[in-house]
């Protein structure tokens, strides 16, 4: 999920992103990419499940089936709808909608580890809404929970589990106080209890990552701060986080984490820091960061990926292969291999003390890049198949075995 400035609705709805700083800029056109290389293949278009009632946000796709988030407000219609898709043919076919009533947007989904939950976080109506996946096709609300802490929005949820229990990990928009991480125990879904609340962020704490018992914060300007909650030796816990090391990415806005483990090499010394930069015209900005967290009370940046004329947003990993695909707005998707020692490049590669990750040729696929103008708000890759939100067009299909 984003902030750029949004800047082509109605007035009434530039206002309320202006106060909240939580709107993306859908924009128009397609992308001149002056870093195109010939040489990079793109990955073939299976399918669209086409959306033009709402603007698309986030995917989260699982056993045949695909659920998207919607964002705003688009011909009139806000962003209450939680599209519910069958993927298993080349074209995503939209079965259902859910729609959760207090929200203006409903800007992320979850599925839990388990494949039972669905999670959906309401923005501009503060609530996190949990669905019993038992009929993909038809999840059923368990419970709404709704606070005043987290009244002025869930802009993004995460889930991850600690010790045997489940928790999700809610990113609360700045209202009359700062933004704040709030952090709650769903291992019974019917019964959601609060275990942890912080302010964090400047102005953003944005996204988490959670593995291992270790749990990541994007905090835009105050960079990436890296918490024990059960992983880390410090004594932290989901009720009692430990700070273990923090790093201000270049350019800052931290937007997203993932924590890299090489499932063939068993590498995890890369955390990827994805960037949003607030342009204010209409086009995306920002670029990917890897950072070594190989010691985690020191981390440091080592190497970036940048397009100069787009920026990237959310991300996901094919950590078998060793394949990042990220969202990249305009641009469509790319897909860098992550793989082996990304901290160390020749002269010609190196820009300052980083490592150029397009000059040591990383870039392994890009999709969505040269057709119909989009605008990539996430990713999802399952197996051979990757899946693109856009927020203009809706769900596509992409075949991402080259």
């Amino acid at each position: 999920m984003g902030f750029l400035r949004f800047g082509s609705l109605l007035p009434a709805v530039v206002l309320g992103c202006a106060l909240l700083s939580a709107c993306d800029d859908p924009g128009i056109g397609p992308i001149d990419d002056d870093d195109d290389d010939s040489d990079v293949p793109e990955f073939q278009v299976l399918g669209l499940g086409n959306v033009q009632d709402r603007y698309t946000g986030e995917v989260a796709v699982r056993d045949g089936w695909a659920y998207t988030t919607t964002w705003s407000q688009r011909l009139g219609n806000p962003g209450n709808a939680v599209k519910i898709w069958n993927v298993a043919g080349d074209s995503p076919a939209l079965v259902d909608s859910l729609i959760v009533p207090t929200a203006g947007t409903t800007g992320d989904v979850q599925i839990s580890a388990n494949g039972q939950l669905l999670v959906v976080a309401g923005e501009f109506g503060g609530s996190l809404s949990l669905y019993n996946r038992e009929n993909p096709a038809a999840p059923q609300l368990i419970t709404r929970y709704t606070s005043p802490e987290i009244a002025p929005g869930v802009h993004t949820v995460k889930l991850g589990t600690v010790n045997g229990r489940h928790y999700a990990f809610l990113s609360i928009n700045p209202g009359v106080n700062r933004a704040k991480l709030v952090i709650v125990d769903i291992t019974d879904p019917a019964i959601p209890e609060r275990v942890y609340g912080e302010f964090m962020g400047n102005p953003y704490v944005h996204d988490v990552f959670v593995r291992d018992g270790i749990l990541f914060t994007a905090l835009w300007n105050d960079g990436v701060s890296i918490y024990d909650i059960g992983g880390g030796a410090r004594g932290g816990s989901p009720s009692r986080p430990v700070l273990l090391g923090n790093v201000r990415t270049v350019g800052g806005s931290a937007h997203n984490v993932h924590w890299f483990h090489d499932q063939q090499t068993g590498n995890k010394s890369y955390a990827i820091v994805g960037e949003e930069v607030i342009t204010g015209t209409g086009r995306s900005a920002g670029d990917i960061h890897v950072v070594d967290v190989s010691d985690m009370t020191a981390p440091r940046e080592v190497a970036y990926f940048s397009v100069p004329t787009a920026g990237t947003h959310n991300f996901s990993v094919d950590e078998e292969r060793g394949i990042l695909y990220a969202a990249y707005y305009e641009a469509g998707v790319r897909a860098l291999n992550v793989r082996g020692d990304l901290k160390t490049c020749t002269a010609e590669q190196r820009v300052g003390d980083r490592c150029n990750l397009s000059r040591m040729d990383r870039e392994v696929g890009r999709g969505l890049s040269n057709g119909v103008p989009v605008k990539v708000w996430g990713v999802q890759i399952v197996g051979d198949v990757l899946y693109a939100s856009d927020m203009l067009n809706g769900l596509w299909k992409l075949n991402a075995r080259q």
